[in-house]
């Protein structure tokens, strides 16, 4: 799951000239603690309740009391754990995501990443994760949970990604084992083209901990 397929609709970014007050509104209306802001298509940084209430006065505009703002942000087409670490680390609500040429494509917010991370992969059980890229129409989920099932193992969970401008796909499953050499053996028999794979417990054991982080912010 890419940066770009977590776009919340409804977030909007601040405009650089409008005013702190805005922000703290808007940050109230959508229950976050930062925002974007741009200028056109250009992103500026990011603004946090406390600059705004650092502001002199916060009917000022905030072009006019900031100069330089935190700019932290992920390319569209890096992984959702990336954005799950910089949430984490940076202890950030919002997180700005731009395209290949640096210009604002919209943001994710804290609340609506876990919930869409949370339902796809299974995130609280041990496991090994593939991602395969295939056709569209040769896609058939019964026949790659036939495969996995063969070895002994199960499905935890999928979901199914498109390749922007092809008929390609990226099929990520989750499986309930961290030992997928005989599982990647036998997709690799029926031709299967594995792009990625997550075992052997250091991707698991890190993405549980960033996610547990997480949980225990939303908590403070």
């Amino acid at each position: 799951m890419r940066a770009e397929e977590l776009i919340s609709e409804i977030i909007p970014p601040l405009k650089y000239k409008e005013t702190g007050e805005k922000a703290l509104n808007w940050m109230n209306e959508f229950r976050v603690s930062h925002l974007p802001v741009v200028k056109g298509n250009q992103y500026i940084g990011l603004i946090s309740e406390n600059d705004v209430y650092d502001m002199p006065n916060p009917a000022m505009r905030l072009d006019e009391c900031f100069v330089n703002l935190p700019n932290p942000f992920i390319y569209s087409n890096r992984h959702a754990y990336e954005l799950m670490k910089m949430i984490a680390d940076l202890k950030i609500t919002v997180v700005p995501i731009l395209d290949e040429n640096n210009e604002y494509m919209g943001c994710t917010d804290l609340l609506f990443l876990m919930s869409q991370i949370t339902a796809v992969i299974s995130i609280k059980e041990p496991g090994g994760i593939l991602v395969f890229v295939m056709n569209t129409h040769d896609y058939s989920l019964t026949q790659i949970a036939r495969i996995v099932e063969e070895n002994n193992a199960k499905i935890l969970s999928s979901y199914i990604t498109s390749v922007p401008d092809s008929t390609e796909i990226e099929v990520t499953i989750k499986i309930n084992t961290l030992d997928l050499d005989r599982i990647i053996a036998t997709f690799t028999r029926y031709d299967y083209t594995i792009k990625e794979t997550y075992s052997k417990g250091s991707f698991q054991d890190d993405l549980k901990r960033r996610y547990d982080e997480l949980m225990n912010y939303l908590n403070m």
